[in-house]
């Protein structure tokens, strides 16, 4: 790990989710941010992403310390439960049936993706 928290890791749960557009060129697709750097990113507290993992909402890495490790995917994440707190006034509960159904999505719009492409 370098002097401001960045390290690089191996693929994650996130794979092949896209980085934020301000990052995808200057990091690498598996850069990971301690917790400071990862709160700074965001524009959240460092406690704010604790009671996300609490919440179950974000799972970021662990080193062989125990240190968070959070990928672009988890910031964008955190970008996504952060707006639908602050802009749309949702608690917790629903941010985490939301992201359920997001995610589930997500996974249809690949699923489809996939028979389509062995169809065609």
């Amino acid at each position: 790990m370098n002097r401001v928290g960045v390290t690089m890791r191996g693929p994650s749960r996130g794979e092949g989710s896209a980085p934020s557009p301000l990052m995808e060129h200057t990091l690498p697709p598996d850069a990971a941010f301690v917790i400071s750097v990862a709160a700074r990113l965001v524009g959240v507290h460092e406690q704010t992403l604790r009671s996300y993992e609490r919440a179950g909402l974000v799972a970021p890495a662990r080193s062989k310390g125990r240190i968070r490790l959070y990928s672009l995917h988890d910031l964008d994440r955190v970008r996504q439960i952060r707006r639908l707190v602050e802009d749309l006034g949702v608690n917790l509960a629903g941010v985490d049936v939301i992201m359920r159904l997001t995610d589930r999505i997500r996974e249809l719009e690949d699923e489809v993706a996939g028979l389509r492409g062995r169809r065609g």
